[in-house]
């Protein structure tokens, strides 16, 4: 190596008396030395001992540069997650500041999680039949920013919802939703926590939304309820059968740790004057991290807004309910970039005729007589908000080991036609694994010509004579 320093020093003093020295660092040198190096080379007796070190220094450098060039690169990803104890209200008319959606920068995940959504036993029963208005909410007023529900849970007045662009759908698998109750010994469901879980490119994920134990000299039972939740909450998955087995782990909700010992009044003061820091000490939460050990485990955000309890319904007053915003960044290395499925529409696709749905599997996954493929119209809201769908198996009518094809009767596809997504359901994951380009399905002609008007009806498009109007 002092050989080829000093042959190179050398050539550098004859040839590159214009180049200055601060400038090695640059591309520009490098390509310069590059240059040198190749004219050195050029000169140099194969039969030479220099000649052999040469080489060896030339393939460690091709072998760096390999290994940087190779090494994959790590994507940032924007995480909003809302945690708000809604205090039995209704949805109010406009969430638009709460979820940020005139950002320059959107989310690729929003995670909401709710407390207290009201649960009356009229009001239970018809959120079991249909989406309750906080879901309605938010469905609407994020599926036209192309994102849709991956996932949501509810237990009474619990619900935690999660939203992903649409462009991310395939990549989330393995998705599981469990819940706990801690309310009156384990038997009543207004305290606990109800969590979802996934693989998000390859990592795992874990959303954990609770109501624990109120009242101030309850911090101790809360974190028992905290540690039922994580010993009880369980999930069908090898790598991450539990919460802790996750890469990343998100608890949040209405938590209920208080801030003890601090009179009223330097509370306030300490508010008014934003000198938060002074709080820190007498913090529940805080406090018994110090002992806990499932505590310890969790990092907490800066502490830089004021207390959230209790304000005012609908109002920054305090004294009543909680209401709390979190916005977070996540980095992670894909772990794959491929979705488990392609599929695409076969020619034209109308209500006069039946149609063919086209799909190959790109990775091996497991399937089943439970897959499915749905027919979306672009914009769609959730997972259950297709047009119709096919069952793979049932519905097949010639493959491949490439290339499979499945049939979609003419009688399934909306009269009124429209931009359209085929999407393949995996059963054993539990989600999305493939989303078609979108494509036009035109509007039937034999309804036009026959004077028939279309009406929506159960999510499906109706053909119904004018006459009977």
């Amino acid at each position: 190596m002092d050989e080829i320093t000093r042959l190179l020093g050398s050539i550098e003093r004859k040839r590159t008396e214009s180049v200055s020295t601060q400038s090695t660092g640059s591309k520009l040198a490098l390509l310069h030395r590059l240059h040198q190096l190749m004219t050195c080379v050029e000169d140099l007796n194969p039969k030479n001992e220099l000649h052999e070190e040469v080489v060896k220094t030339l393939d460690y450098a091709f072998l760096v540069c390999g290994k940087r060039a190779n090494k994959p690169k790590k994507d940032s990803f924007r995480l909003h997650m809302v945690t708000w104890n809604v205090a039995t209200a209704d949805p109010p008319d406009d969430v638009t500041t709460l979820l940020h959606l005139n950002s320059p920068k959107s989310p690729d995940l929003y995670v909401i999680g709710l407390q207290e959504v009201y649960s009356g036993p009229l009001r239970f029963v018809s959120d079991a039949v249909f989406d309750d208005p906080w879901s309605y909410l938010f469905m609407s007023l994020l599926a036209p920013q192309k994102y849709i529900k991956v996932s949501s849970i509810r237990m009474q007045g619990l619900l935690l919802l999660f939203f992903s662009k649409l462009e991310h759908v395939p990549f989330i698998r393995d998705v599981q939703a469990t819940y706990t109750r801690t309310g009156l010994f384990g038997y009543w469901g207004n305290k606990g926590g109800v969590s979802i879980r996934l693989s998000f490119y390859g990592h795992t994920l874990c959303f954990l939304n609770c109501h624990l134990a109120a009242h101030m000299n309850y911090a101790s039972e809360r974190v028992d309820e905290f540690e039922y939740i994580m010993d009880m909450q369980s999930f069908d998955c090898k790598r991450a059968p539990t919460i802790v087995d996750h890469r990343l782990v998100f608890w949040f909700g209405d938590l209920n740790f208080r801030i003890q010992d601090h009179g009223m009044h330097f509370v306030r003061t300490c508010i008014d004057k934003q000198n938060y820091s002074l709080l820190w000490s007498k913090d529940q939460l805080i406090m018994m991290k110090q002992k806990e050990q499932v505590l310890q485990e969790f990092e907490e955000g800066p502490l830089d807004f004021q207390p959230t309890y209790k304000f005012d319904r609908s109002s920054d007053t305090y004294d009543t309910r909680l209401g709390l915003l979190i916005c977070a960044c996540l980095q992670l290395r894909k772990m794959y970039e491929t979705p488990l499925v392609r599929l695409r529409a076969e020619g034209d696709w109308s209500a006069d005729i039946d149609a063919m749905v086209v799909y190959s599997p790109l990775q091996p996954f497991p399937s089943s007589t439970w897959d499915w493929i749905g027919l979306y119209k672009v914009g769609f809201s959730s997972v259950s908000d297709y047009i119709t769908y096919a069952w793979v198996k049932d519905d097949e009518v010639a493959f491949n080991e490439e290339v499979i094809q499945v049939y979609v009767s003419k009688e399934e596809i909306p009269v009124q036609g429209g931009d359209c997504v085929l999407c393949y359901y995996c059963n054993a994951l539990k989600c999305i694994i493939g989303i078609s380009e979108p494509f036009q399905v035109q509007a039937s002609k034999v309804a036009i010509e026959e004077g028939m008007l279309p009406e929506r009806i159960n999510g499906l498009d109706k053909a119904v004579s004018g006459d009977d109007f």
